[in-house]
């Protein structure tokens, strides 16, 4: 699947899109919540027939833009504080410290209860980092080995995972063959999960993003754009 970036106008608006050509029969206009606007296209399709599409769906994709603006998806920072929500697999819980004789996180009826003799915010803050790792360890590994099963075959070798604080990114794989896990991927929803591992994974066979690639990433999870963006709003 190639790709490129184009540009229409519909009144004032000077509207940029991601123009992907692919082995469809039909064109599909996504408006994402970060207003960006991506067109699939028929590999075939001229450039004149898909502007005069978008300009037909102008007022609809203006409509969108507009409607995804009033949110902001922004997380605030969280400062560990009881009534703050935090996420996990991509829901947010409310927040509740209470002091006690042990230092323990639950997840119980939707919301973290966190026990602790000392309740500074720096304390709480590395019970739950603690917690979160806890849970990224376990549901990283799940998720590893069914993608895995999905999308390389056997008889490659098996990366090994390792789960990090990642600055940039949210996986990576080395030449060593070691794939590595941003731990903030445990507050994503299990799609967003999967997505990246996948990702990674498809580097096995085409290490390079190449139309290759992109179409082995397609032929496993066809929506994948669409989960990207739903990470990238969600987490940023």
């Amino acid at each position: 699947m190639t790709s490129e970036q184009q540009i229409f106008s519909y009144g004032k608006n000077i509207i940029p899109y991601r123009l992907f050509y692919s082995s469809r029969k039909t064109l599909e206009i996504s408006v994402f919540p970060d207003g960006s606007v991506t067109v699939k296209a028929p590999v075939n399709a001229d450039l004149a027939a898909i502007d005069m599409k978008l300009r037909k769906r102008a007022r609809w994709i203006v409509g969108q833009r507009a409607y995804f603006e009033q949110f902001n998806p922004r997380t605030t920072p969280r400062l560990f504080l009881s009534g703050e929500t935090h996420l996990y697999l991509g829901k947010r819980f409310q927040l509740k410290i209470v002091p006690g004789s042990q230092n323990r996180v639950r997840l119980i009826n939707g919301r973290f209860f966190v026990e602790s003799p000392d309740t500074s915010q720096r304390h709480i803050r590395t019970l739950m980092d603690t917690w979160y790792k806890e849970k990224a360890r376990h549901q990283f590994h799940l998720r590893f080995d069914a993608c895995r099963n999905a999308t390389i075959s056997a008889d490659h070798p098996k990366p090994r995972l390792q789960i990090k604080r990642l600055k940039k990114r949210w996986g990576s794989l080395s030449p060593g063959g070691i794939l590595t896990l941003n731990l903030e991927l445990i507050k994503a929803p299990k799609e967003c999960i999967d997505y990246v591992i996948t990702h990674e994974l498809c580097h096995l066979k085409y290490p390079h993003h190449d139309p290759d690639f992109y179409r082995l990433l397609e032929e496993r999870i066809p929506d994948w754009e669409k989960i990207k963006h739903k990470l990238e709003v969600l987490m940023s």
